[in-house]
């Protein structure tokens, strides 16, 4: 790296050679569900329960083999640390009803983490699916519905604990469901009762081993067909996690349009030795739009390093666009993450908060301006080139001709 670009970030205090030994460090999960539009292996139709893909670019993965392919090659193209993050919905080999769902389902994801020294995340799928009934999975007001997603739960806390042993990474398996109701309910404290119960009896069917895997649970604002009522609200979760030892997962796209997602993170890690993240980029809504290094994300980005959280997060990406080459959007939207957590590391936190200490908010808004100047893309670029990781003006390109080559004949 060039003398001058060290040098300059020396001024501040920053050792670029540090913050690229942190940013290796930090695991980004990579969600496997960008590259097939959330269809899964069960072909069990479109989307239901508050989830939709938009879009239809030519060479949706449709199995195993070509999911695996096309995250090889978006792996390629992305510095760092990685796990992969799985749905239920992708288990491989005999299909089986999801509540009978186990580690059996998983063994070929497995082999396939481990020749890649990858890590596995783990989702519980409770969408799309008959058992689905009238919007309600956990919450719902009939006890055989609950009961089914009561065992997919258990059996899926099996899965991620077979993860986290297997692969030596600890696994989290994160819970959401779309419990809620279109219209003005007329009655909010039930459902939140019983997905109170339900969460309890899956945390207490299953004994799962701490050291090798985490449990969150994921809140949200509102979803398609559920705009009046979501059972798994924000306050519900925070308290839930909060008084049973497991995670709250924040979902960048599951709060009011005009909330700062930033920050809830100092709050947070104020009370939660751990988080969890989805990172998505909602427009207007949970929109899953694509990562792109703009404030909101660079705000998180920041926050997590502010507050020591690298080592105590779980980082997810959770997007989905079928609108453009599939490949492109993850390696964009993870390349992007992984960019805005470099920014944040060179960038001189320490100083700031003591002149902010020492009242002097002038100084800090004027070095805050000073420091959007300084060459993180040269940084960045040196990154990429030690990771063996094409830059920016050339792994393009060989995504178009991989596009060519092999989704176009997928049509």
């Amino acid at each position: 790296m060039k003398k001058v670009v060290v040098e300059q970030f020396k001024k501040y205090g920053v050792d670029v050679y540090k913050a690229m030994r942190d940013l290796k460090k930090t695991k980004i999960s990579i969600h496997c569900w960008q590259l097939d539009d959330v269809q899964g292996f069960e072909n069990s139709g479109s989307l239901t329960g508050g989830i939709q893909t938009t879009g239809n670019y030519p060479g949706r993965a449709r199995n195993f083999e070509e999911l695996t392919q096309d995250l090889d090659m978006a792996i390629k193209f992305i510095p760092g640390s990685k796990k992969i993050n799985l749905h239920a919905i992708y288990q491989t080999g005999k299909i089986v009803d999801r509540c009978d769902i186990g580690p059996e389902q998983f063994k070929k994801w497995v082999a396939y983490a481990k020749g890649r020294g990858l890590g596995l995340d783990y989702n519980p799928t409770i969408f799309s699916h008959p058992m689905l009934v009238d919007g309600m999975s956990l919450s719902s007001p009939d006890e055989n519905v609950r009961k089914y997603w009561i065992k997919h739960c258990i059996n899926s806390l099996k899965v991620t604990e077979y993860f986290g042993k297997e692969l030596g990474q600890k696994s989290l398996m994160n819970i959401w469901i779309p419990d809620g109701l279109k219209d003005d309910p007329a009655d909010r404290f039930g459902p939140r009762i019983r997905l109170k119960k339900s969460l309890d009896t899956i945390l207490s069917s299953y004994k799962y081993d701490k050291k090798v895997m985490d449990v969150s649970v994921e809140s949200k604002v509102f979803g398609i067909g559920v705009e009046s009522y979501t059972t798994g609200s924000n306050e519900f979760y925070l308290n839930y996690a909060a008084t049973r030892g497991i995670l709250n997962l924040i979902d960048t796209g599951h709060y009011h349009p005009t909330e700062n997602v930033a920050d809830k993170i100092s709050s947070m890690f104020t009370f939660f030795p751990r988080l969890a993240f989805h990172v998505s980029r909602p427009v207007r809504w949970d929109s899953d739009h694509v990562l792109k290094l703009n404030d909101n994300l660079q705000d998180v980005a920041d926050e997590l390093v502010k507050c020591n959280g690298l080592s105590r997060s779980y980082i997810g990406l959770d997007y989905f666009d079928a609108s453009i080459n599939r490949i492109a959007a993850l390696v964009i939207g993870a390349r992007n993450m992984e960019k805005a957590l470099l920014r944040a590391l060179l960038t001189p936190w320490d100083l700031l908060k003591k002149l902010q200490d020492s009242y002097d908010h002038t100084a800090v808004l004027a070095l805050q301006e000073e420091l959007k100047t300084l060459p993180w893309s040269e940084v960045w670029n040196e990154y990429c080139e030690r990771e063996n990781v094409k830059n920016e003006s050339e792994w393009f390109g060989e995504i178009k001709q991989y596009e060519q080559e092999v989704l176009i004949k997928r049509i």
